[in-house]
């Protein structure tokens, strides 16, 4: 599942995050387009027991989370 996070403010893009996880235990792809959003995605996420890969995208950031 991906879910696009661009053009959010945070805490929403964790939010949101955090509400695909809880439907989707496995794993989540995350795009954003901030540097502080996905720093607080990965935080999240492995501070909650997963895995977490970031890539470069244009302007964006993709962060693949999985357990």
């Amino acid at each position: 599942m991906q879910i696009d996070a661009r053009g959010l403010s945070c805490p929403q893009p964790v939010i949101n995050t955090q509400k695909a996880l809880k439907e989707n235990p496995d794993g989540v792809q995350v795009l954003v387009d901030d540097v502080t959003a996905r720093t607080n995605i990965e935080r999240f996420a492995r501070l909650n027991g997963y895995q977490v890969e970031s890539q470069a995208e244009n302007d964006n950031f993709l962060v693949k989370i999985w357990r």
